[in-house]
């Protein structure tokens, strides 16, 4: 293809997926998809290969999504499909590693020819069960399980399926609100997709797939085969909810003959009995975004650049999680994936790696009834810890690799649900020092204003075990969380009193270099 011509497809395409991720936003009505981000939105080829992603969204939904439209063309062949039809799947094995995230794909029709497939996943702030905690004791227990299916069949709504998740969840309208969402920005990919095709004359969209990804796969071997050959070791090692340590341990191994990259992660923790582990899919996610964010961050993240990476685990380890094992809180293992594979490339590519960060975000969900007597359930991601230090930069402060989710404003938050914020603010301090210094926490303190009992899951990590500073630089400071002032260990959800106060000192990140560089400077 012309090099021209190509890049004025890409572009086109990059602003297509763009507007289809603003409106996924625009239209959701959970803060969480609208004002923090935690979604993602694609493109697929008709072969169900990932060409382009918005720029909004998270490593762990965008690199899942790519594996779970390769299921979706598998189960969906052309012959099973028709104008009109949408398919729905919140499989943790399938799609984005527990229940609360849903992922829809809408076939784009040219004539009676599927040309593309546009993709999204979104968490969702209720999915029925025990909620967004890691105390259920099996993947049963915590929420209503959606196989691969149709949402819509022909433009018609399926009515028994959207019955069934009607009845199974606590905030219904709220839930198919962003249900909705998920629905329009198909729509709106495909409008502007076959706008594309009208504008430049093309029946398909082939010969752009195969140009994109082939280029992507290229330039990605390319890099990978400039790095040293070898197998690379590395360990990190962090405090769950409830005090469980867990071990991540993993083999990083070049093939430059091949340009590719093998991550094994044998002799990481069993599967935990809390609902922390993490399938294969999510763990590939992040392992997946940690090597590119370390080697080719400028190149596109799709179906060709996420092909040379290959990902081994035992069967039925935390990070290879086994049916019927818990799943909810998945994030608080998942998130700390990569940290083990920066150790190990520090190994090779030393100048383009952080020290260790807060690792997971720390996850509030808040059920009860307000003064009105209507429930509601609200999940507060966005409580992140200090990020690390770079070589040559200072940690971001209250930013969270590897997620990305953007913090919701707590007038947000006030807005539409019964919460005060007594006080949000950074941590001084909470970095590790080194030549260059970890990012600081942050403190967040919140009561609720119900009059009522209310429920309260909470996922801290990092209480126990600082973020480990790189090549002489110091720890961060762990974290604490606190009710009324006296410090909690806790992963099942808790009943709380209408007055209780919860505090949150979230862990900064680790230091990079000897403190006393920075001081001689």
């Amino acid at each position: 293809m012309d090099g021209i011509q190509l890049e004025i497809l890409w572009s086109n395409l990059l602003s297509i997926v763009s507007e289809q991720g603003r409106a996924l936003q625009r239209n959701a009505f959970s803060p969480i998809v609208r004002e923090a981000g935690d979604l993602a939105a694609a493109v697929f080829d008709a072969r169900g290969r990932m060409l382009a992603q918005a720029v909004t969204g998270t490593p762990g939904h965008i690199n899942s999504i790519s594996n779970t439209a390769q299921l979706f063309v598998e189960r969906y062949p052309p012959e099973k499909l028709e104008p009109g039809d949408i398919v729905i799947v919140n499989d943790p094995w399938e799609a984005a590693g527990h229940f609360f995230d849903i992922t829809m794909f809408t076939p784009v029709y040219r004539g009676d020819r599927i040309i593309a497939f546009f993709g999204c996943t979104v968490h969702h702030t209720d999915i029925g069960g025990y909620g967004l905690g890691a105390g259920a004791r099996d993947v049963h227990e915590e929420g209503l399980w959606i196989p691969m299916s149709k949402l819509y069949e022909a433009g018609e709504p399926n009515q028994l399926l959207h019955d069934i998740i009607r009845h199974n969840v606590r905030t219904p309208d709220a839930v198919f609100g962003d249900l909705a969402a998920q629905v329009s920005s198909g729509r709106v990919g495909t409008e502007r997709l076959l706008s594309l095709c009208d504008r430049h004359d093309l029946d398909h969209i082939e010969e752009l797939a195969e140009e994109i990804i082939d280029r992507s796969e290229t330039a990605t071997r390319n890099t990978i085969k400039d790095l040293a050959a070898g197998t690379y070791h590395g360990e990190t090692v962090f405090d769950a909810p409830g005090g469980e340590v867990v071990t991540l341990k993993v083999a990083v191994t070049v093939d430059t003959e091949l340009g590719e990259i093998l991550l094994d992660f044998a002799g990481s923790s069993d599967a935990s009995p809390r609902g922390i582990n993490v399938v294969l899919n999510y763990t590939h996610a992040y392992a997946t975004f940690a090597v590119r964010s370390c080697l080719n961050p400028e190149l596109p993240n799709n179906f060709g650049s996420l092909a040379p990476i290959k990902i081994s685990a035992p069967e039925g380890c935390i990070v290879n999680a086994k049916y019927p094992v818990s799943l909810n809180a998945r994030h608080v293992v998942g998130m700390y994936v990569p940290f083990p594979i920066i150790k190990a490339l520090y190994q090779v590519v030393p100048d383009k790696v952080l020290a260790e960060g807060a690792g997971a975000i720390w996850t509030v969900q808040i059920q009860g009834v307000d003064q009105d007597g209507m429930s509601f359930t609200s999940t507060m991601f966005n409580y992140s810890g200090g990020m690390g230090a770079r070589r040559e930069k200072d940690g971001p402060d209250a930013t969270c690799y590897p997620t990305g989710v953007a913090a919701v404003p707590i007038e947000t938050l006030e807005a539409v649900m019964p919460i005060e914020f007594t006080r949000k603010h950074l941590r001084p301090g909470s970095g590790g020092k080194g030549r260059c210094n970890g990012g600081d926490g942050q403190v967040v303190e919140f009561r609720m204003r119900t009059g009522s009992k209310w429920l309260l899951n909470m996922m801290p990590s990092r209480v126990d075990y600082p973020p480990e500073g790189l090549e002489g630089g110091e720890p961060g400071e762990t974290g604490v969380f606190q009710v009324n002032g006296k410090d909690v260990s806790e992963s099942k959800k808790m009943d709380m009193e209408p007055d209780d106060l919860v505090t949150m000192y979230t862990p900064g990140g680790g230091g990079y270099g000897p403190p006393d560089t920075q001081a001689a400077e």
